[in-house]
């Protein structure tokens, strides 16, 4: 049976995470796919394809990607690499304290350049992205012309 984990499931916005899958057959080629759908609907994706090693695991840690969005060896490529489906468009968290980034995170067997619902992930996981850690006030600061926002620790 196939296993994905990211570890930390629940982390601050620039907090490392690891991305593993165990459970494949030893060389087999597989999609590792991120997505999001930001507040205003629009989808960002970063894909990566990988081969497992001898054990049938993928660490992005220690593997290089293949190709997809990104190659060589970035453990927190699905993340950084995320890209909208629509042109012209930026990913941007409004809502900084209520609510984190949901990331989903499937593996596919082979390599797939687009995904649909005929594909059925190996496996999934969802990775929670927060911008503001567990007790942090933010304040709105309006001083003549300044516009912003104090965040201040607890």
């Amino acid at each position: 049976m196939v296993e994905l984990s990211v570890t930390p499931l629940s982390s601050l916005a620039d907090r490392l995470v690891r991305v593993h899958v165990r459970g494949l057959a030893p060389s087999q080629l597989v999609t590792l796919l991120a997505s999001l759908t930001d507040e205003r609907g629009i989808r960002f994706q970063a894909r990566a394809f990988y081969r497992a090693d001898g054990d049938g695991e993928v660490d992005a840690e220690r593997h290089a990607a293949l190709g997809g969005d990104f190659t060589g060896v970035w453990p927190m490529g699905l993340f950084w690499f995320l890209r909208p489906n629509t042109l012209f468009q930026r990913l941007v968290k409004r809502d900084v304290a209520g609510s984190p980034f949901r990331v989903h995170l499937e593996v596919f067997d082979a390599l797939h350049l687009v995904t649909g619902p005929e594909n059925q992930p190996l496996a999934a996981c969802i990775a929670e992205r927060w911008y503001v850690g567990p007790g942090v006030q933010r304040v709105p600061v309006r001083e003549g012309r300044v516009r912003g926002a104090l965040f201040l620790p607890p």
